[in-house]
């Protein structure tokens, strides 16, 4: 039979005296991410192409190092890389809702919005002076002094030729009338009566004549008025543009390199001189008013600079991660302000997304949350696709409210954004989305794990040592950092590789670096290490704790001494979260007289998953090719996990179950001392299965605490042999001879040592002498077969002898 596995196969212990150092403060910290080769050639060509639609997916584990390489990437890129434009919003005088985007030299955005600001304070200050001075004042006399000395001539003359002929000019609250005079002195109604008819006639004759040349004179005095009203708005233009003017040009000048800052600023003069008066000092509203009306001269707001991207800081390209991207959160968005009850909005409360501060540089997004987003996934890809940046209401456009908003000019997109997921996610976008592959033609796909050569855990040393003092950790002793390697192996669940997911590393050393402070060590040890590795698996370890419990009480059924026909010790594994433990579990099977079914009760109650049931099926195929491949293969078996009252999926447990079936069929018991795992084919051959060493250790702790024997053990594939890396006390034991480990590579080595038996040669098995598992089964099954074959010919009873001669016996 098969010899158990030697003590230093079952573990691939690092050697601290493979190390040149004592600490890692000895030693150059490695700043990259160690194993990610590939990943690295593909993040620093899609960093590097500048070409559209060439944005990066990186995928891989969490905790892989994704984001800490692609960033450092990046950063190495944009120290190199020019500074984008600062981008700021403006008011367009001639369509207020459409503003006006002008890019900047970089940190010339701020420079804007504070001359604006200064520009606006002079003319505060300058225009009233202006209109308040002497020369301002002297010229609006002169004007008005001009159309009143007109008014007053021309209606003097109009006066004098009334009174010639004896018609008087009156001045009225209402206006100007005529009435006749005698002696001087105006004529009453009576008096006026007791004229002659003719002369009469002759003086309404004459007021309807100079009626007619009055009303001409005051179409003509309105003429004066707009005309004057006309010259002292030319005059304010002139006495406003000698206070803006020379201010205006002195700011242009400094703005010669934009020119659409040197035309915004054109518009900003025409502006002040066509609303001078918004810049005049107006009396103060009484207080009950005031109260009412929120007077903060919102006019001037319009020439404000809204600077909705700032690159002023001397740090290359901008690097912008996008912790909650929803649509307004990437594209931008229009904010309100409650006024008198309405919501109103101006250029001034445009507010940037992400993608405006990524512009010129980098935006790095989680895709998950991306995707979780409504209407953040189209709104990026739309924004990509067009190559522009413009910022729409969601509201608006779904019609949810009826304020007017604005349609800021759109501001032109370049910038690289790396999308960080999963693999499924990766996938699922290049099948179910169209636009995907061509927005993102990159993709950098990070490995769980890399190979532990001689090598590559100097290399994991150093990265340790970076790790220690990026998180300010106690530096680690040698023998801390070998205990690093094996955990960090046992996490890959291989001994021949190390995990690529550095935060796990990273919490284990965290929790390492407490310990030996609390025990006062200058340097964390290999003792802090494990105790760090075993009080995180016990403040996980309640459920694994109750299961064996429950096992050691008897309360779920599972012998380690004895041997029973039929009934093998399975191995499953369950995951809770980052944490698995293995358990082991009873597996029966009976066999009896049939149509060639091996019936999955699992399946059949529907708590066996997919992948179950196809070992199952393989189990059953192996069956009839090996012993009834001429014959009637009249065998009808069932299958059961007993006391599971789930799920049962995977088919690491087909072996057990083929072992189990074997049993039955050949009436040999299996020894329970014994637990199985792996996965079988169609030839028998026993196939590697994941969890090798929580399962391998979940047995062990059922037989610890009821005491090891020395007789039992486990039968793993001998394909995961090089995955076994076994916790210390299981090493110790089966190094004692009180646990023993089985590495099997077909079904007839395994059920060898479960029997005790011989398997007999598979090729022989119709020969085969009944002393042998193979040659007991092929038996049953012959019977099995004679007897439907008996029971199918009528006339014959069963158990009758069958005197039908047949070529090479049955």
């Amino acid at each position: 039979m098969i010899a158990p596995l030697p003590g230093d196969r079952l573990t691939h212990s690092c050697d601290p005296a493979d190390f040149g150092f004592a600490t890692t403060a000895e030693i150059e910290p490695l700043e990259d991410v160690v194993g990610q080769e590939r990943a690295a050639r593909a993040v620093d060509f899609g960093i590097a192409i500048a070409r559209d639609g060439y944005n990066l997916f990186v995928m891989g584990a969490p905790g892989s190092g994704k984001h800490t390489l692609v960033r450092t990437a990046i950063a190495r890129r944009a120290e190199r890389a020019a500074r984008p434009s600062d981008w700021v919003y403006v008011n367009n005088f001639q369509e207020p809702h459409k503003p006006l985007a002008i890019a900047l030299p970089p940190g010339r955005g701020n420079a804007l919005r504070k001359d604006m600001e200064q520009l606006i304070e002079s003319l505060r200050g300058a225009i009233p002076a202006i209109f308040e001075s002497e020369e301002y004042t002297g010229k609006v006399e002169a004007i008005d002094a001009e159309f009143t000395e007109r008014h007053e001539h021309a209606f003097g003359a109009l006066g004098r030729e009334a009174a010639e002929q004896s018609i008087a000019l009156l001045r009225t609250p209402s206006g100007f009338s005529f009435a006749p005079v005698k002696d001087g002195e105006v004529m009453s109604p009576e008096e006026f009566g007791k004229l002659p008819e003719e002369e009469q006639r002759r003086i309404e004759s004459t007021i309807v004549a100079l009626q007619g040349k009055l009303e001409k004179l005051v179409r003509e005095v309105m003429r004066w008025r707009t005309e004057r009203i006309e010259r002292v708005k030319a005059l304010n233009r002139e006495m406003t543009l000698l206070a803006v003017g020379h201010l205006v040009d002195e700011l242009k000048d400094g703005y010669r390199d934009a020119p659409k800052v040197v035309d915004y600023l054109d518009a900003v003069q025409r502006d002040v001189l066509d609303h001078a008066d918004d810049f005049r000092r107006h009396p103060e509203a009484p207080a009950a008013i005031a109260r009412l009306v929120q007077r903060e001269e919102p006019s001037l707001r319009r020439y404000s600079v809204n600077v909705v991207v700032d690159n002023g800081a001397p740090d290359g390209s901008p690097i912008v991660f996008a912790d909650h991207p929803t649509y307004q959160n990437l594209t931008g968005r229009v904010d309100h302000i409650a006024q008198l009850g309405t919501l109103v909005s101006d250029f001034n409360l445009i507010k940037a997304g992400a993608l405006h501060r990524a512009n010129g540089g980098y935006l790095l997004i989680d895709a998950i949350k991306v995707l979780a987003q409504p209407f953040a996934w189209e709104g990026l890809k739309r924004a990509l696709t067009r190559k522009e940046l413009r910022i729409e209401s969601l509201a608006e456009m779904y019609s949810l409210v009826s304020t007017v908003s604005l349609e800021p000019e759109p501001i032109p997109l370049q910038a690289k954004v790396v999308l960080f997921g999963d693999r499924y996610i990766y996938y699922l976008l290049q099948v179910y989305d169209p636009d995907f592959g061509k927005l993102f033609r990159v993709a950098a796909d990070f490995s769980d794990d890399f190979d532990r050569t001689e090598a590559s855990t100097a290399t994991f040393a150093r990265l340790i040592a970076a790790l220690a003092r990026r998180e300010a950790l106690l530096p680690l002793d040698a023998g801390a950092v070998a205990r690093a390697v094996d955990f960090g192996s046992r996490y890959a669940g291989d001994g021949k590789k190390i995990t690529a997911r550095l935060q796990r590393i990273t919490d284990l050393l965290t929790e390492a670096d407490h310990l030996a402070r609390t025990a006062g060590r200058a340097a964390i040890a290999a003792e802090d290490v494990d105790r760090a590795d075993a009080a995180s698996r016990d403040r996980a370890d309640r459920m694994r704790e109750r299961v064996h419990e429950e096992i050691v009480r008897g309360t779920l059924l599972i012998d380690t001494t004895g041997a029973k026909v039929g009934q093998v010790n399975g191995l499953s594994v369950l995951a809770l979260g980052d944490y698995a433990f293995g358990e082991p579990t009873r597996i029966t099977a009976t066999a009896r007289l049939g149509e060639g079914h091996v019936i999955d009760i699992q399946r059949e109650v529907e708590l066996g998953g997919s992948i179950h049931s196809k070992g199952v099926l393989i189990l059953a195929s192996f069956l009839a090719a090996r012993y009834s491949g001429n014959r009637p293969h009249s065998l009808a078996a069932s299958l059961v996990f007993e006391q599971t009252y789930s799920e049962v999926d995977g088919d690491s447990a087909s072996l057990a179950e083929l072992c189990a079936l074997l049993s039955a069929l050949a009436g040999l018991p299996v020894r329970q001392s014994l637990a199985v795992t792996g996965s079988i084919n169609q030839l028998g051959e026993v196939q590697p299965i994941g969890a090798v060493n929580e399962k391998i250790e979940g047995f062990f702790d059922v037989c610890n605490a009821r005491g090891l024997t020395g007789d039992q053990g486990v039968l793993i594939p001998a394909a995961n042999v090089d995955h076994l890396m076994l916790r210390e006390d299981v090493v110790a034991a089966a190094r004692e001879g009180r646990f023993r480990v089985y590495a099997v590579t077909n079904v007839d080595e395994a059920i060898e040592l479960l029997t005790g038996v011989p398997a007999g040669s598979p090729d022989m098995v119709g020969e085969g002498p009944q002393a042998t598992v193979n040659g007991r089964v092929a038996v049953r099954l012959r019977e099995f077969s004679t007897a439907r074959r008996s029971w199918a010919r009528p006339g014959v009873r069963p158990g009758a002898p069958d005197t039908t001669r047949r070529h090479g016996g049955d």
